[in-house]
């Protein structure tokens, strides 16, 4: 089906911009957001995003680990049936940027204002999701929600999670999101995800729209190394056992072992050492003890072994020359996500209907898509970066390819919602 819908650029653009003022980040550099899973400006996000859904004449369901989802049941609808669901998530990164998430949100939603406005009688509801938690800035590493509705974690376990001064629990209580029950991602027919790409290969291509093949794989891990805290000025460099200088060799032999594993394999290997934590972090003080968060990333699972599995060598290393003691823990792997032939074809379909120019592009960054494709069929589609940046006030993405994705994403949404076999 081609739905000729009329997709409300203007209404989107208003919506996305609106959410922006939720824990707004001004900067030379652009419009950026701070709003963390549950903080006042994710309630203030949360709440206009439920009353847009009222307004809409959606039915809102909020669950415990409070996933917010609006259903649209349109009497050409059998209510029984699997829903059709897309969305995305509202919290951000610190100092984040305007569409990571919340243009997903609201291309969601468009899609079902405009199939409303057009009379389209899909035979399956439709529902349109915010997942708690996606980026991992509080209470867990990541698509926090996402993994609670795909049944990878329990409800209970999640809400008893804390940032270490308050549980989730609590959090989302203050907020007014504590619902009840779980929203069941499995019992979604299909599930759509737009977002910005957050790179520069639709724009250097020319293409507006990605379709997504693959996601990529995440491992995060801790690292401790415990040396001796020792005065600066009179112990000798023979004498030191400094936590920091070790520290500083694995930083970069992450580096190395990810440039190896690009050059040699998929090429979509990354690896990052994107937090150190030195103690006593005195200038005068030889470090003593550092603690580090490393993320290491691939479509292909092989390849971030190779890489966790170079980071255990080179710590083994560090602790014979250096006499340091170490740590290693990985409590956080996602391995790749191939996506849903199925929705992928839809959205292909849906676009070029519309001729629309897509790319099949892989996504380097995790999406909580990743999560509902274990439990159903799912796509994830990318908008053209104007410039590559994303969890920066930098993120940009031209309003017209918002719009244009948006309609896209409106045609496979009812094909999908319309189709009663697979």
């Amino acid at each position: 089906m081609n739905v000729e819908s009329a997709v409300d650029g203007d209404a989107l653009r208003r919506d996305v911009e609106r959410t922006a003022a939720f824990g707004a980040v001004e900067s030379e550099a652009g419009r950026g957001r701070t709003a963390l899973p549950a903080d006042a400006a994710n309630a203030q996000a949360r709440d206009y995003f439920v009353e847009r859904l009222e307004a809409a004449g959606l039915d809102v369901r909020v669950d415990a680990v409070g996933n917010i989802a609006g259903r649209w049941t349109p009497p050409s609808a059998d209510p029984d049936a699997a829903p059709v669901a897309a969305g995305s998530h509202l919290d951000s990164v610190p100092r984040g940027g305007v569409f990571d998430g919340v243009l997903g949100v609201y291309a969601a939603l468009e899609a079902v204002r405009s199939l409303q406005r057009r009379a389209v009688a899909p035979s399956r509801p439709l529902d349109v999701v915010c997942f708690t938690g996606e980026e991992g800035t509080r209470f867990a590493d990541g698509v926090l929600g996402s993994t609670v509705a795909s049944g990878k974690r329990g409800v209970e376990e999640t809400l008893a999670l804390s940032d270490g001064d308050v549980t989730l629990d609590a959090a989302l209580s203050e907020a007014g999101y504590r619902g009840t029950g779980r929203l069941d991602a499995g019992a979604w027919d299909s599930w759509l995800e737009l977002h910005i790409e957050q790179t520069t290969r639709l724009r250097d291509a020319g293409v507006p729209l990605g379709v997504v093949t693959d996601i990529t794989g995440t491992a995060r891990c801790h690292v401790t190394i415990e040396g001796e805290a020792d005065h600066s000025g009179t112990t000798g460099m023979g004498e030191r056992r400094d936590a920091l200088a070790a520290a500083s060799e694995l930083v970069l032999a992450v580096e190395e072992r990810a440039t190896d594993a690009a050059a040699d394999g998929s090429g979509t290997a990354v690896g990052t050492v994107g937090r150190l934590d030195v103690e006593p972090n005195t200038v005068n003080v030889v470090p003593g003890a550092v603690s580090l968060r490393l993320d290491l990333r691939s479509v292909e699972r092989p390849e971030i072994r190779t890489q966790l599995d170079a980071v255990k060598r080179a710590l083994e290393d560090i602790e014979a020359e250096r006499g340091v003691g170490t740590t290693f823990d990985c409590d956080y792997d996602v391995p790749p996500t191939s996506l849903s032939e199925r929705c992928r074809r839809t959205v292909a379909d849906a676009a070029r209907a519309r001729g629309i120019e897509t790319a099949a592009v892989h996504s380097g960054a995790g999406h909580d898509t990743m999560q509902v494709a274990d439990v159903t069929d799912a796509a994830l589609l990318f908008v053209a970066s104007e410039n590559g940046h994303s969890h920066s006030p930098r993120e940009r993405a031209d309003w017209a390819d918002c719009t244009t994705a948006t309609a896209v994403l409106t045609d496979a949404l009812a094909d999908l919602a319309t189709t009663t076999d697979h």
